[in-house]
């Protein structure tokens, strides 16, 4: 074909509409890109997508969404909340997302009561939760319980010197109560001498380290309550041998001679030995999600003494440079092997479930009681340290039958590696290395000669 200064003007223009048609598509396809979203998840497994459970809870909210996260200037954990949150704004558009700075705003940070960096608030329906873990299944459960229109109310015994809920003395649990209100957990006194009865509204009774012996018609209602399948949470101290029959008659625990000391509290700038440390927990809902270790100031070893009714496990145990000191607390102590002290670890937290019957019928539920020979772990002067705060949160949540509302299995990569054979290895090496830029060499040169005889 011969080329003419009239075809040349020709193919030109058609250059000229067809850039123009192509930034205009483009510029078209821009725009569309900023009004509308669509994604597709071409992983095996959809990892990179929500679950159906999450997806079928969100639908169900009515109201936006408010997530604060408080994170510092930490691109790898804000980068993993951005893509945990992206995932539940793709199905609920009303889910807002905002960032804040602990260091720069510890007043917020503190009155918010931040522990953790990249922890999450959630806001719905004027309720609060926090949320520390950054996974599918913690966070969807979290709004799962931010909507239970059930008002959840945790009775504190009164009367005997207990803990109390509400004031701020060093050894009350005020700040643990406070941390109750904000998941939107109520919470009374009961002192049953002034009103024999506990309340049916009740969803948990805690017992927080009476100091006297409960009276016998107290002791017969709290029997009542325990028959009756509800829950309860026990706090006991060392040397609490007043009501030490109750808790081997009901539970079938009691506690061990002496008070636990750990040396292992040494490495850690510890001097006093008599705070217990917890750092490994067993795949509990209680204990599972702690990361950092817990501190238990004073506390009290318990055996299980294979009760009938209930099924108990250990869910605290202290490390193995520790034992139950029957002596005094002063100057070199050590393990008196001749002695009653037991060695370390040392069991200081059970948890009893059982099958109970309610109204002639076999319940769908199972009960669940947890015994902890420690109440300090929980007071105002000691929450703050390590998983304090976090385990008892999930122990009244555990108890209060709200973990794993919804069961979601991890996602993992199902291929995350190619196995090839050496002759296939061989091949692929040679088809690269020697074959395509031959073939490439020859195309070229096949042009060239073509374009040469015109």
């Amino acid at each position: 074909m011969k080329v003419t200064r009239k075809t040349h003007q020709a193919v030109r223009i058609q250059n000229i509409i067809f850039t123009l048609l192509f930034c205009s598509v483009m510029g078209v396809l821009a725009w569309l890109s900023t009004q509308y979203t669509i994604q597709s998840d071409w992983t095996v497994n959809n990892r990179n997508s929500l679950s159906s459970p999450s997806i079928e809870l969100l639908k169900k909210l009515s109201t936006p969404v408010e997530i604060t996260a408080y994170a510092t200037e930490n691109d790898v954990i804000r980068q993993r909340i951005s893509e945990l949150i992206k995932k539940y704004q793709h199905h609920k558009a009303d889910t807002s997302l905002t960032f804040i700075n602990p260091d720069t705003r510890p007043d917020v940070a503190r009155e918010e009561g931040i522990t953790t960096d990249g922890e999450l608030i959630i806001h719905y329906n004027n309720r609060r939760e926090s949320l520390t873990a950054l996974d599918e299944q913690s966070f969807t459960n979290a709004l799962q319980r931010l909507t239970t229109s059930e008002q959840r109310w945790v009775v504190f015994l009164t009367g005997h010197g207990e803990r109390s809920a509400n004031n701020d003395a060093n050894f009350d649990l005020s700040l643990f109560s406070d941390e109750l209100k904000r998941k939107g957990i109520n919470n009374q006194p009961i002192n049953l001498i002034e009103s024999p009865t506990i309340p049916k509204n009740t969803s948990l009774l805690v017992i927080a380290d009476p100091k006297s012996a409960l009276l016998p018609g107290e002791i017969s209602i709290i029997k009542q309550y325990v028959t009756s399948g509800k829950p309860l949470l026990w706090l006991t101290e060392p040397g609490s041998t007043h009501n030490k029959n109750i808790l081997n008659d009901l539970f079938g625990i009691s506690a061990l001679q002496g008070i636990v000391v750990d040396a292992t509290t040494q490495m850690f700038g510890i001097n006093d030995p008599t705070y217990a440390l917890v750092t490994e927990y067993p795949s509990h809902p209680v204990t599972q999600q702690l990361q950092a270790m817990s501190l238990f100031p004073g506390a009290a070893g318990l055996k299980s003494n294979d009760s009938a009714s209930f099924t108990t496990s250990p869910i605290l145990s202290t490390l193995e440079r520790s034992w139950t000191e029957i002596g005094d607390i002063s100057g070199d102590i050590q393990f008196d092997n001749a002695s009653d002290e037991t060695q370390g670890p040392i069991n200081i937290g059970y948890e009893l479930t059982r099958k109970v019957t309610v109204d002639g019928q076999l319940s769908e539920t199972n009960q669940r009681i947890a015994i902890i020979g420690d109440a300090d772990f929980l007071s105002n002067a000691f929450l703050g340290n390590g998983a304090n705060l976090d385990l008892g949160l999930n122990l009244v949540q555990w108890l209060n039958q709200d973990d794993n509302l919804i069961d979601i299995p991890a996602k993992t990569a199902v291929d995350t590696s190619l196995n090839v054979s050496q002759l296939w290895t061989l091949i692929f090496g040679l088809g690269f290395l020697i074959v395509l830029p031959l073939v490439f060499i020859a195309t070229g040169i096949i042009i060239w000669l073509k374009r040469k005889k015109r």
